[in-house]
């Protein structure tokens, strides 16, 4: 059930906890949460908890979870917190959270994540104490460096060249280079036909005034003569 009074909307459920029934009234939506922490959920976390769009923390730690990190995390772009600590969750972390403008707040430690940490926004901010615990972790900020191979690559900001934004400055780039490109052969070829073609144009202009002068100097020798 739905509420509403002048400025805000609020929820109003019923829960069931321990086998007790409670009801919780006068909730705002605005305030999205999710902790199923400290149970016994086994399996993979799912990935349409990445359509949970508002959500602003999300705590499932300490259970049973196996599988990796679903990459589908990326569109909470609202969430500020985020423990996945105390699973065994597996692979890498995927590169996509790191444009989580918004997380302040992150905790993968006791784990078996392996791999390098992700580079860029807020990702810079966390310390060891959000990766301990995962041996096969690399790369900033724990002393241990990730191989060449392994090296992470930066995220794109604000994540997110996608989709028709990524196409169209895709083109716009290629534009941008094909008029480059463009103006500079453009010259390079005027200035190579201009120097070795001789353009037209101007091979009959210089040729007439040329002319021109040539016909002077023999009318003035013919004068010079008569003149003798």
């Amino acid at each position: 059930m739905r509420l509403h009074d002048s400025s805000n909307y609020y929820e109003s459920i019923f829960l069931t906890m321990k086998g007790i029934d409670l009801q919780m009234e006068r909730i705002l939506t605005t305030f999205a949460t999710i902790d199923l922490s400290s149970n016994r959920f086994q399996g993979k976390i799912p990935e349409v908890v990445g359509k949970l769009y508002s959500l602003k923390s999300l705590n499932i730690s300490h259970n049973n979870l196996t599988g990796g990190i679903p990459s589908s995390l990326r569109n909470l772009t609202e969430l500020e917190s985020l423990d996945l600590s105390s699973n065994k969750l597996a692979g890498r972390i995927p590169t996509q959270l790191a444009s989580l403008n918004y997380l302040s707040v992150l905790n993968l430690s006791n784990n078996q994540l392996s791999g390098p940490i992700p580079l860029g926004s807020q990702f810079n901010t966390f310390g060891n104490d959000s990766y301990s615990g995962n041996s096969g972790l690399c790369g900033f900020p724990l002393s241990e460096s990730c191989s060449i191979d392994e090296a992470p690559e930066p995220t794109t900001p604000t994540g997110l060249i996608e989709g028709d934004d990524a196409s169209s400055w895709f083109d716009w780039k290629l534009a941008m280079l094909g008029y480059a490109s463009g103006v500079v052969i453009g010259l390079s070829i005027g200035y190579m036909a201009f120097v070795t073609g001789r353009p037209q144009w101007f091979v009959r202009m210089i040729e007439r005034k040329q002319s021109r002068k040539l016909r002077r100097v023999i009318r003035r020798g013919r004068g010079s003569r008569r003149s003798l």
